[in-house]
């Protein structure tokens, strides 16, 4: 089954300073991060109605993402952790390993949910994922082939409910006011802290933090319930940073091309860019 071959290349600088994670993007290392393009129609490509982007930064302690979306209307809903957020509009990571992929959601109440996801095919004798930690009996799982109609090639993956990502930091800032119809919002930034010690099931034997050069796969969407003229989506437009060509967001195949750099985003002291 053919899948966009049209993948973005992002190089991810080494930061310079602390990032506070406050869903601000006022940091200087933030402002001299490259920009993603914009993200696109999930299905076609076509050009989203709001503009929607994300930075990387990596220290030798977390993987940073700086999301931010325009949104005329910010709102949100859900405030129970693991809500399935993608029903309120949200940003979501998908970081993808050799045999496994982690999934995050976040909505603008800074609610958060999580699926850790294990091919099926990788329990057997001397899978990494063949041991009590992952044993899919008394788990809650969510287990799919596909989203939206369609069907990786791979088949199935057992979905962790209840995997919490170790040390996950996240901030959420919106530019207006959240929930109200008054007045026009500008948008909503979001700032993530992973720590790498939690990249170890992802991590395929590469090192940690990754040494320069190392490539990972890493998809960053956002799922948007509302239209243009303020009509409700059903099903609601997904976008993300490379065309998928199906209405389903966890084709690993599709994710960009991350390159780990040891440069540093910015000269020591300076507020300028490399």
């Amino acid at each position: 089954m053919a899948y966009n071959e049209d993948i973005a290349h992002y190089t991810c600088y080494r930061a310079t300073a602390p990032i506070r994670i406050d869903g601000k993007l006022d940091e200087a290392d933030w402002q001299a991060a490259p920009a993603s393009t914009p993200f696109v129609d999930i299905v076609t490509g076509k050009a989203a109605w709001f503009d929607t982007r994300v930075r990387l930064l990596w220290d030798e302690r977390c993987l940073y993402f700086g999301f931010s979306a325009e949104e005329t209307d910010v709102w949100a809903t859900l405030t129970e952790r693991d809500s399935k957020i993608w029903f309120d509009n949200d940003l979501e990571v998908f970081i993808a390993g050799p045999d496994a992929y982690y999934e995050f959601e976040i909505n603008a109440l800074n609610t958060i949910y999580e699926v850790f996801w294990i091919w099926q095919d990788m329990y057997r004798e001397g899978s990494p994922y063949n041991v009590p930690e992952w044993d899919p009996a008394g788990q809650r799982l969510l287990i799919i082939d596909g989203i939206g109609g369609h069907v990786h090639p791979r088949g199935k993956r057992n979905g962790f409910l209840d995997w919490d990502f170790p040390g996950l930091r996240h901030a959420v800032h919106v530019d207006g006011v959240l929930n109200s119809r008054q007045g026009k919002d500008r948008g909503w930034s979001v700032e993530l802290a992973f720590p790498w010690e939690g990249m170890r099931w992802l991590a395929g034997g590469r090192p940690l933090p990754p040494k320069d050069g190392d490539i990972w796969r890493i998809d960053c969407s956002r799922f948007q319930q509302i239209g243009p003229r303020g009509e409700r989506l059903d099903p609601g437009a997904g976008w993300t940073w490379n065309r998928h060509g199906h209405y389903d967001s966890h084709i690993p195949e599709t994710f960009t091309f991350v390159h780990f750099s040891n440069q540093p985003v910015r000269p020591i002291g300076s507020e300028k860019p490399v």
